[in-house]
């Protein structure tokens, strides 16, 4: 079978043959977004990763900043954050670290796991920087998916390691 040709500069998925045997694009991650973890004093650590490692660091952690592959001109950021263990962002207690995987159509996506079986946690989030949304992977950790808006991400980033 012969796939229909696409732009693949521009979206971000992968061509589908389903059961009704026609392809469909279906939505997939485009790199990570970010990690999250949890530690006991959160501004200590962010301490001893900025004195040990050269992290520089902010009210939230760092960015890290690079370049997208399809368009070199265009930038990306990557978010390292530590959060308290009793914070409940970044899932239940037993859950150390939580990851944000990139998107480029996060409504799809959600659309297409929904039909899938897969846990939702809440609704989109939408902010000038992006969109968000989490959601609960096969072995119960909470796992956040990020549409980004890295043009207006960039201006408010403080934090960047480079």
């Amino acid at each position: 079978m012969k796939l229909p040709s696409r732009n693949t500069e521009s979206y971000s998925a992968i061509w589908h043959y389903n059961s009704s045997h026609t392809f469909k694009i279906m939505t997939k991650v485009t790199g990570i977004g970010g990690i999250f973890f949890k530690c006991d004093d959160p501004e200590k650590m962010k301490e001893w990763y900025n004195k040990h490692l050269g992290l520089d660091t902010d009210a939230y952690g760092t960015n890290f900043e690079w370049r997208q592959g399809a368009n070199p001109e265009k930038k990306g950021f990557t978010q390292w954050s530590v959060n308290s263990r009793k914070a409940k962002y970044a899932g239940s207690s037993d859950q150390q670290f939580m990851i944000n995987y990139r998107v480029e159509n996060l409504v799809d996506m959600v659309a297409e796991l929904k039909k899938k079986g897969v846990q939702i946690v809440d609704e989109i989030e939408e902010f000038d920087y992006g969109k968000f949304v989490h959601i609960i992977d096969a072995e119960g950790n909470r796992v956040e998916l990020w549409e980004p808006n890295d043009e207006e991400y960039d201006r408010i980033v403080e934090g960047r390691t480079k």
